[in-house]
């Protein structure tokens, strides 16, 4: 897999049927190595080792229903109260961001209501702060530190 612009973290892997799974912490199970899930998986690690948030706040791979379409988000991490605080959405090294990107992760936010967005390809990293009150979302340099 390629290198993404991420600190470097270490990961498990296993070999079966011909095919590299990676071990995710969230779900505690092996996933098959895609390139997306190259990305999350470094994404989690970030959450976790250079923002400090806990495992048990983050919520991977889940279904949720948007103008009756079943849609799945990447990642998702909560505050304490149960509300969200961030969601994550992750694409392959090779697929670029654009504003369909955003406007994905903007739909889901009807939804979920997030107080901050994150986008990226493992390569190039967005994020914002919602401003609900104008319906609109504000760019920034990161995302903060858990501080909960």
């Amino acid at each position: 897999m390629q290198a993404l612009n991420f600190p470097k973290y270490s990961f498990r892997f296993k070999n079966s049927e011909n095919k590299v799974s990676i071990f995710d912490p969230i779900r505690k199970k092996f996933i098959v190595l895609q390139p997306e899930e190259w990305v999350r998986q470094h994404c989690i690690q970030f959450l976790i080792q250079e923002k400090g948030y806990p495992s048990s706040l983050i919520n991977v791979e889940k279904e949720l229903i948007i103008n009756s379409l079943k849609k799945r988000y990447d990642i998702v991490v909560y505050n304490s109260d149960g509300s969200i605080h961030l969601i994550v959405e992750c694409k392959a090294p090779k697929i670029s961001i654009k504003q369909n990107t955003f406007d994905q992760i903007a739909r889901y936010n009807l939804e979920l209501n997030a107080t901050f967005l994150m986008v990226t390809n493992g390569l190039n990293h967005y994020y914002c702060q919602m401003d609900f009150e104008n319906e609109r979302y504000q760019f920034l340099k990161d995302i903060p530190e858990y501080n909960l």
